[in-house]
């Protein structure tokens, strides 16, 4: 039969070492040996009262312990592949496997507590509740059901969905209203042809964004050639039409733009 071997609050070597990592807060893979050694003998120094039958297993890990502490300082051993060998490894390995069990053995623990304070009784389901058959026989009802059925179903399901769509309406959009700064655009147009002297009509109208900036700019260049500050000239029929700046400057340009404001309004 094992003996329980426990130190105060810890139940053998393992879990006092378990407790100092938790304690200090250090990464189980990377203990710092010569702290943690330093404060299990400091434990062990104010347990040495007790008997020693029982301190037997909490001396080995204290001389284990010391063992680490001095290949720890010594040059790392290599093995055969050429990589450092860690003298904590055995270690570590051993307080993973410990701290595993341990809190597996709380959850038991838990679940037996838990166990105690519940109460189970026999089914006791009315005859009639235990008589009773539904309507309908699911499994007689799917048994020629399959997946593929059930695809073809859903298809023709959404054929006729698709069906009752109008062809026509369905692919209207909603009409937004385009603002277009007439006064930018007026601007624009004039510099641009003072700028260049004369421009091709058809370069202008495509560096448009839009139908609507298409139309103003369209009435922007009429207006113009009304007022005077523009010419047009075509070489050849069909050919391209050129509109030429006349020189003319924009004094009396806002009078003539209120006119052309209120008649694109």
């Amino acid at each position: 039969m094992a003996i329980s071997v426990k130190l105060e609050a810890f139940e053998g070597p393992l879990d006092l070492l378990l407790h100092l990592i938790e304690k200090n807060k250090v990464d189980i893979y990377d203990i710092p040996i010569a702290m943690i050694a330093d404060q299990y003998m400091e434990y062990l120094n104010e347990a040495m009262s007790r008997d020693l039958g029982v301190m037997s297993e909490f001396l080995v890990m204290a001389a284990t312990l010391l063992d680490i502490k001095c290949r720890m300082l010594l040059p790392r051993e290599v093995d055969e592949e050429g990589e450092e060998i860690d003298p904590r490894e055995e270690m570590v390995r051993q307080l993973l496997e410990y701290k595993m069990y341990k809190y597996m053995s709380m959850q038991l623990k838990d679940m037996q507590m838990n166990d105690g304070i519940s109460l189970s009784k026999k089914p006791s389901i009315p005859k009639e509740i235990e008589q009773y058959k539904p309507p309908v026989d699911y499994d007689e009802l799917a048994q020629d059901v399959s997946l593929k059925k059930l695809k073809d179903i859903f298809d023709e399901l959404l054929r006729r969905q698709a069906d009752k769509i109008d062809p026509i309406r369905s692919k209207f959009g909603n009409i937004e209203k385009e603002e277009i700064d007439l006064s930018h655009k007026m601007d624009h147009i004039f510099d641009y042809g003072k700028t260049h002297g004369s421009f091709s009509f058809r370069d202008l109208m495509e560096r448009q964004g839009s139908r609507a900036e298409l139309v103003v700019s369209l009435l922007v260049v009429l207006e113009y050639i009304k007022i005077g500050y523009f010419t047009v000239k075509q070489d050849a029929l069909f050919s391209d039409i050129i509109i030429e700046y006349t020189g003319k400057e924009r004094e009396d340009i806002r009078d003539g733009q209120g006119e052309m404001l209120s008649g694109l309004s």
